[in-house]
């Protein structure tokens, strides 16, 4: 911690950007991760809200002291015995304190009324006619406390209601000092050394409160509780002592009984050095915690960050997968099955045109020609089962990336809380069917305008003419398809034989080399238009992952925030 005033406000600039960064942070995945971190983000914000910067901002503040400890340690009834007065509820029902008091000097009420230190929160002041429970902070001014020194008594460390719990946490992490108030019975109990251990690996100045001892045992205790201190690096912890006893007919301890405590808090609270060798420890403990601190958070973003990049990349590789698929099933003859075959032998006549395709091409060409102008019904029926069998190879692949993307962001961190909130994202979207249908028109248009574009010149014109633009579009449209790698046995011959005259009846109209770049033309317009219809489904699960990725420099921003803070220190 500096020293000067000049560097003083360089560091509280330097944690104030760095509060700033924690609390733009976002973790909005459930990974397995996520539970805990948010535990400690929030953690972390309280302690700079409630004790860093407020302590950074007003070092020469009174001293902090949060009683802290078990249910029934008896801390209700140490502060109305160290005040003499009934300032917080103690009895035998648990909890008894919901609602934190905070116990300060007539004179020092400014130091507490406004939102200084624990701004989350409201003030109450005057007589206690009820708990108003863990949302909001009991002021009780008493003369009997010296200035500089202002005690709050906490609810139960282990208290039965999660919220106290909670509150007790943010509390004893908001103190200059936790006097921790245990007894004779209970003092080895694992949750107060559990909290002990973060207070000394913090730096947090503590003092303990030994409470309900029975006399001839005192000294044997205390022997215990302070090698325990030792072992958790809590040597220099003074443990006070007090004595079984009975109670006043107030309820309080008698006056004997924290005559020691008593001095020793007066003591520190007249002793302006005492006072910042406390602040020093412990907001020292705490700065230097913030590295650490905010290195889990580090981590967690980009354990963020990396998850929601492999959600995106399973869906992306699913349609990346099924557009593949549509480029291979346009191009290994499969589309040449059933119907498609059926429909081409309609179209030039009987099936007896598939012997001596070679030798007979010219015969082939006028039969295919004599077809469609006598008989343009078989055209269309042939266009119809292209576009049936090219919108089902399409709809299948779409269907399958839907279901493969849902299966890999079930197994992926984070994806099925996802999936639970867009159950749709399952199956492809409920449009798809008519996307696709008007995908494929709009693509067999394109195949007619790029024969007109091919025919321009007479001849050529002519040559269309004789077999009419739309069969010669479904033509091309056959040969862009015309491959035999998907078919077996009988198929790959009338595939074959299906592919050698339909491509050379193009050819004879708009020679070889042409046929070739129309065919591939075709073939790369298809799956530019099925591409971006696979981008449109894909989008569904980029919708779903915008509203929880992380930002890829939230990591960066923080690492760098909490370096800066330690560059100042």
């Amino acid at each position: 911690m500096s020293g000067s005033g000049a560097e003083d406000n360089v560091l509280l600039h330097a944690v104030s950007a760095l509060r700033a960064q924690v609390a733009n942070s976002t973790l909005p995945l459930e990974i397995p991760q996520t539970q805990t971190a948010k535990t400690h983000r929030e953690a972390l914000l309280h302690q700079l809200d409630d004790y860093v910067l407020p302590r950074l901002s007003s070092l020469d503040a009174p001293l902090l002291a949060v009683i802290g400890g078990s249910t029934g340690a008896g801390k209700s009834t140490l502060v109305n015995s160290v005040v003499d007065a009934e300032v917080s509820r103690s009895g035998i029902l648990r909890p008894t304190t919901t609602t934190p008091v905070l116990v300060h000097h007539p004179r020092e009420r400014r130091w507490f009324e406004g939102d200084r230190i624990l701004p989350g929160l409201s003030r109450l002041t005057g007589a206690a006619s009820g708990d108003a429970g863990p949302g909001s902070v009991r002021l009780v001014a008493s003369s009997a406390l010296p200035p500089g020194m202002a005690l709050l008594d906490a609810p139960d460390i282990d208290s039965v209601v999660s919220a106290n719990r909670a509150l007790a946490s943010q509390l004893l992490a908001a103190a200059d000092l936790w006097l921790f108030v245990t007894t004779a019975a209970r003092y080895a109990d694992a949750v107060p050394w559990g909290l002990l251990r973060e207070a000394s690996d913090r730096g947090t100045a503590v003092a303990i409160v030994l409470d309900r001892v029975p006399p001839e045992a005192m000294t044997e205790i205390r022997a215990h509780l302070a090698s325990m201190l030792r072992e958790q690096g809590l040597a220099t912890a003074p443990i006070f002592g007090i004595p079984e006893t009975s109670l006043t007919p107030e309820g309080r301890l008698p006056e004997g009984a924290v005559t020691r405590l008593k001095s020793w808090l007066s003591a520190l609270a007249s002793d302006a050095r005492a006072r910042a060798s406390i602040v020093k420890q412990t907001l020292g403990g705490a700065l230097d915690s913030l590295e650490s601190r905010t290195g889990e958070l580090v981590e967690a973003s980009e354990h963020q960050h990396r998850a929601a990049l492999a959600l995106r990349g399973a869906s992306e590789q699913a349609y990346a997968a099924a557009l593949e698929g549509v480029a291979h099933g346009i191009t290994d003859g499969t589309l040449l099955r059933g119907e498609v075959l059926a429909r081409w032998q309609e179209f030039v006549g009987t099936g007896e045109f598939f012997k001596q395709v070679e030798s007979a091409v010219a015969r082939m060409r006028d039969r295919i020609t004599a077809a469609v102008k006598g008989a343009p019904a078989p055209s269309s029926d042939l266009g119809e089962a292209l576009q049936t069998g090219v919108a089902a190879l399409i709809s299948a692949q779409a269907q399958s990336a839907a279901t493969t993307a849902a299966r890999a962001w079930r197994t992926e961190p984070g994806g099925a809380p996802l999936l639970a909130e867009h159950p749709e994202l399952a199956k492809a979207s409920p449009g798809l069917a008519q996307d696709i249908d008007r995908l494929v028109r709009d693509w067999q248009g394109e195949v007619l305008d790029l024969v007109r574009s091919e025919g321009r010149d007479r001849r050529t014109t002519a040559r269309i003419a004789a077999y009419g633009v739309n069969g010669i579009g479904v033509i091309l449209m056959l040969v862009a398809f015309a491959h035999t790698g998907g078919l077996v046995g009988a198929e790959v011959g009338i595939a074959g034989g299906t592919a050698v005259l339909a491509q050379k009846v193009l050819e004879a109209i708009f020679g070889d080399q042409a046929v070739r770049e129309m065919a591939a033309k075709a073939r790369k317009r298809l799956l530019e238009r099925v591409e971006e219809l696979y981008a449109a489904e894909r989008a569904r699960f980029d919708k779903a992952l915008a509203g929880v990725e992380v930002d890829s420099d939230q990591a960066t921003r923080l690492a760098d925030a909490a370096a800066a803070v330690k560059a100042v220190r």
